[in-house]
């Protein structure tokens, strides 16, 4: 039987299952009431796994929930199409396909072969965990004008192999390795 986490214990980022789903916890609040009896409060923040939906819920300090069937199972990115994104599963080789709201912006980041971290709940996929940084190579460039650093704005736009467009320093060419963050799709430096 899985093990029972109180409410209080919660923190953020921590995994837990309640009304049957997964969920994470972006952040907690523990109320302690000042009147003698009260009782100690906790305001979670969290995301439902399988709908990425985000909502605020208060529940008793002593409230249990389950600890979540999750896996993360590394994969390689194959392929996507009409049906959605294909998966290898690098431990039981078969295909996994994702529908695109579980990828949701992931592809931005994905080339063919890419291994990432798959999130199981009770077996079926239900998500992707990038890694914090990917390189990509820019396939377009705009060209730097002569002057631009001394304007302030110092960047230009550039298309990356995977379609991805972000801002990027002027001295960046096409055929370059770039570093960009998973989280907000910008620039991090050279690869």
């Amino acid at each position: 039987m899985a093990a029972l986490i109180e409410a209080i214990h919660i923190k953020r980022k921590a995994l837990f299952e309640f009304e049957n789903a997964p969920f994470a916890c972006l952040d907690s609040d523990i109320t302690t009431p000042t009147a003698r009896g009260g009782q100690t409060l906790v305001r979670l923040k969290m995301r439902n796994l399988l709908t990425s939906a985000v909502f605020e819920k208060t529940f008793k300090a002593s409230d249990k929930f389950k600890e979540p069937d999750l896996q993360l199972v590394p994969a390689s990115y194959l392929y996507s199409d009409g049906e959605g994104s294909h998966f290898l599963d690098q431990e039981s080789y078969e295909t996994l396909t994702l529908d695109k709201q579980m990828t949701s912006n992931a592809l931005d980041f994905l080339t063919e072969g890419a291994v990432i971290q798959l999130h199981k709940y009770n077996g079926n996929p239900i998500g992707l965990q990038l890694p914090i940084f990917v390189e990509l190579i820019v396939t377009y460039a705009e060209p730097a004008a002569r002057g631009d650093s001394s304007s302030g704005s110092g960047t230009k736009m550039a298309r990356l192999e995977t379609g991805l467009e972000l801002r990027v320093p002027p001295f960046i060419k096409e055929g370059e390795r770039v570093k960009v963050t998973t989280e907000n799709g910008e620039f991090s430096g050279r690869a």
